[in-house]
């Protein structure tokens, strides 16, 4: 893998991604998908179970690797095109945050660290993306391992 991405989204559509192996990001948007290249590793990150609601899951929710590909629409129906990217998932239980973010390197020491998760997808290092599937329960296949 060159890198490793977080992304932001509820449970309930980070499931429906993990059953179809897919992704996407910010409301379907192209733009950020474009930066993610085939072989990258993504982890998915959801504050809530349904979109909208505030249950307090926090909880990292997929964990895999980006296939060969490009950005594609995919069809949610009602005219709704998202773009997405496929990904294989790893075989992954749901793992919450709060024990992680103080080993977490986007988030250590940081009081504002929830912030970037704002932005729907950023980079994170080697480092998180194995210390978040560790958690997981994933069997993670890169550089360090």
């Amino acid at each position: 893998m060159s890198a490793f991405w977080l992304a932001v989204a509820s449970a309930e559509h980070v499931r429906i991604g993990r059953r179809d192996g897919f992704m996407q990001v910010n409301h379907g948007k192209a733009a950020p998908l474009r930066r993610i290249r085939p072989g990258d590793g993504i982890v998915y990150y959801s504050p809530s179970t349904v979109l909208g609601e505030k249950d307090g899951l926090q909880s990292f929710t997929a964990v895999g690797t980006v296939r060969q590909g490009e950005v594609y629409e995919g069809i949610m129906g009602g005219g709704f095109t998202p773009a997405r990217r496929d990904v294989d998932w790893f075989d992954a239980r749901e793992a919450p945050i709060k024990p992680l973010l103080g080993s977490l390197d986007f988030a250590a020491g940081k009081p504002n660290w929830g912030y970037q998760l704002r932005f729907g997808l950023f980079e994170i290092s080697e480092h998180d993306f194995l210390l978040i599937g560790k958690a997981m329960g994933a069997r993670l296949e890169t550089a360090a391992t």
